[in-house]
């Protein structure tokens, strides 16, 4: 892995020199298009990305955890989680670049 971070930035320079709208623009598109996102799994939506995967808020209900410094037991109050689920699409292209970088074999 290469360890870089792709950034809100880095999606808007990347849509200024693919698309030909100014940085603002830009900017303002990829910022415009996260918020609705946003927007959507905060209201429970599920929302579905075509060829590039699904991001779903799951309820995850109370449960007894274990603090590992005392071994406490502690209650962890319920939440909702956010879960990205990749779609067959990209797992594919995934497992295909790894075949052709010359990692076959790795684990997973």
């Amino acid at each position: 892995m290469s360890g870089k971070t792709i950034t809100r930035a880095d999606l808007a320079e990347a849509v200024y020199k693919r698309v030909g709208l100014s940085r603002t623009e830009s900017s303002a598109l990829v910022e415009s298009v996260l918020g609705h996102i946003t927007d959507c799994v905060v209201r429970g939506e599920a929302v579905k990305l075509s060829s590039f995967g699904s991001f779903v808020v799951r309820p995850k209900g109370e449960r007894l955890g274990r603090n590992p410094k005392t071994g406490e037991e502690v209650p962890i109050s319920p939440r909702r989680v956010l879960v990205f689920k990749a779609s067959n699409v990209l797992k594919k292209k995934i497992n295909d670049a790894l075949t052709s970088d010359g990692s076959a074999g790795a684990a997973g």
